[in-house]
């Protein structure tokens, strides 16, 4: 009876390990076709905005759009993944701006690099134009990026490098703008965003003589 109860529980313990290393691979599969529909889903959005369907996501990564409805219920959890990842992303670039010693250069540093990602992403543009898109991951890196901006905003006033009368809530406008010159049809494949961007820093940056601002 010992001898049989061994080889049952020893044929029990080769079934735990082959079903253990069956759903492995099984998890590491789904877990690829998870990234592969992520980064499907940048790029689409990216390339035609948030109108895109979760078909052209699907057509996009190769997938069966079953596929794809099985891992993002509808458009709206897919959009919520792929820009909560890329706002973290930009997150990230804010709190490393944290790191460099002048405040204002660090400042305009992160907003010529975070436009310069959206002006080739028309989704991002959309969503930080629109709001449409709302998640909690979403929320949460808007906020990091809000208080990272209103970091250096505080540091570049102290150091005297920040006009006076410039606040947090001229961020936002001022991305508006910029957003706009980049929804204008131009005639050569240049980016006259950035010559823009150049124009508002400087209206940013303190200079002897400045005229008061307006209250908002």
């Amino acid at each position: 009876m010992s001898g049989d109860r061994e080889a049952e529980e020893a044929d029990a313990a080769r079934e735990t390990t082959s079903a253990a290393s069956t759903a492995r691979p099984l998890r590491r599969d789904a877990e690829l076709k998870r990234r592969r529909i992520l980064q499907a889903g940048r790029e689409v959005f990216a390339a035609r905005g948030l109108q895109a369907t979760l078909n052209d996501v699907a057509h996009h990564a190769a997938l069966g759009v079953g596929t794809v409805y099985r891992k993002y219920p509808d458009k709206q959890a897919l959009a919520e993944a792929v820009y909560a990842e890329e706002l973290d992303e930009i997150a990230v670039m804010a709190r490393e701006a944290r790191d460099t010693d002048d405040a204002f250069d660090a400042l305009a540093d992160f907003l010529e690099k975070a436009l310069a990602r959206a002006a080739h992403n028309r989704g991002l543009r959309e969503l930080m134009r629109q709001g449409s898109v709302e998640g909690a991951g979403l929320t949460r890196a808007r906020q990091a990026i809000t208080a990272h901006c209103e970091h250096l905003l505080a540091r570049a006033r102290t150091e005297g490098t920040l006009r006076a009368g410039v606040t947090e809530a001229d961020l936002a406008p001022i991305a508006a703008m910029i957003d706009a010159v980049m929804a204008m049809p131009a005639e050569q494949p240049s980016q006259p965003w950035r010559r823009y961007l150049v124009i508002v820093l400087d209206g940013l940056r303190t200079h002897p003589g400045q005229a008061e601002l307006p209250d908002l």
